[in-house]
């Protein structure tokens, strides 16, 4: 079990983004992550249907004797992490919209929160949320479009610019100081949004968090990798395998697989 891969999923290849600060912490884990790309976003989708993704993928890396999974994915966290760990006895690790920082560092009392309906709408983003929207201004905005502009290579387009613009003008104009990211797939807009918002703008989002945590969990229940052959990381996608091979910087050979 020790030498068996992190199964990791997202609805897309965002999580590629938690994958990386994973990979970072624990160089001498083999991982296998699944890019559910034919189905993204799920932030537009209803519970059941999120809940029926993530049993799909759960399934998958299941069968591909994953010893621990972590859910790369916000919306899929918030809406089935309590189903998946009620149902399955191997540890998963969730991802949700790190808000606690953010509202306890604030200075203006005001932070955004840039996330998809799927997220904003659950019910455990709006427990989280609600714990400090009594002293803090929370400002929330659905990123429709952004997923699907990432999803089909259009990271750094004018059409990109444009949509986050409109997205985060509002939010500097109620003066934030923090802006947190509900969506793996945000991280990788982190240029464009330095140069869309004020310098005091902290950027806020939950890869290092999650790196962490899996590790803590590996520990916990003697799972760690701590051998330095060669690892195998591993990236398969049900949609166009070139998406993901650009933002890995090419480095990684993508196979398309069914799922």
């Amino acid at each position: 079990m020790i030498k068996n891969s992190i199964g990791i999923f997202d609805s897309g290849v965002g999580g590629t983004s938690i994958w990386q600060e994973i990979n970072a912490l624990l160089p001498n884990e083999n991982t296998l992550y699944l890019a559910d790309s034919k189905h993204a976003p799920y932030g537009s989708k209803g519970k059941d249907a999120i809940i029926d993704l993530s049993i799909k993928n759960t399934e998958y890396l299941l069968n591909q004797n994953c010893k621990i999974i972590v859910v790369a994915c916000n919306t899929a966290t918030t809406n089935t992490i309590d189903y998946l760990r009620e149902n399955y006895k191997i540890p998963f690790i969730g991802i949700e919209p790190a808000i606690k920082p953010a509202a306890l560092q604030t200075k203006t009392n005001a932070i955004g929160i840039l996330a998809t309906k799927g997220t904003l709408s659950s019910a455990l983003f709006s427990k989280t949320a609600g714990i400090f929207s009594k002293s803090v201004h929370i400002i929330e905005q659905v990123g429709e479009g952004i997923v699907d502009l990432i999803e089909t290579g259009k990271l750094d387009s004018p059409e990109m610019k444009s949509l986050l613009k409109i997205y985060l003008n509002p939010m500097i104009a109620a003066n934030i100081d923090h802006l947190v990211l509900g969506c793996t797939h945000y991280p990788y807009l982190m240029p464009l949004l330095l140069d869309i918002l004020p310098n005091h703008v902290k950027i806020i989002d939950s890869g290092e968090a999650v790196a962490r945590q899996t590790k803590a969990i590996l520990q916990q229940n003697n799972l760690l990798n701590i051998s330095t052959r060669l690892t195998e990381n591993r990236f398969l996608t049900n949609g166009n395998p070139e998406i993901m091979h650009t933002l890995l910087n090419k480095k990684f050979n993508i196979e398309i697989a069914d799922f």
